[in-house]
């Protein structure tokens, strides 16, 4: 069952500015790299049980990826470890830049 929830790009951005998140890059460290969205931390397997062990998990949190179907699986991962609030953003960073230049 899925217990988080599918946002667009425009209402991550008011969730993001609205309240304290949590946002989770799960794309690979180059892409980070290259751009990301501000303040998300970058998750990969080389550091998710850091993460799940430090991140608060009574605050909202937003999962993103290239294009909007890998953050849903890591955002069903993080509802199911505790995570209380999740959400994945539909269209992933594409669409969130794309949205953002507008």
């Amino acid at each position: 069952m899925q217990k988080f929830k599918k946002i667009d790009a425009e209402e991550a951005q008011k969730l993001i500015h609205s309240k304290g998140v949590t946002i989770v890059d799960i794309r690979d460290p180059g892409a980070y790299q290259a751009a990301h969205i501000d303040g998300a931390v970058s998750v990969g397997d080389q550091n998710i049980e850091e993460f799940l062990q430090k991140a608060p998990k009574d605050k909202p949190l937003v999962c993103y990826c290239y294009h909007g179907f890998s953050s849903q699986n890591a955002a069903q991962f993080f509802s199911e470890n505790g995570f209380v609030d999740v959400y994945s953003v539909d269209g992933g960073f594409e669409e969130w830049q794309k949205f953002s230049l507008k």
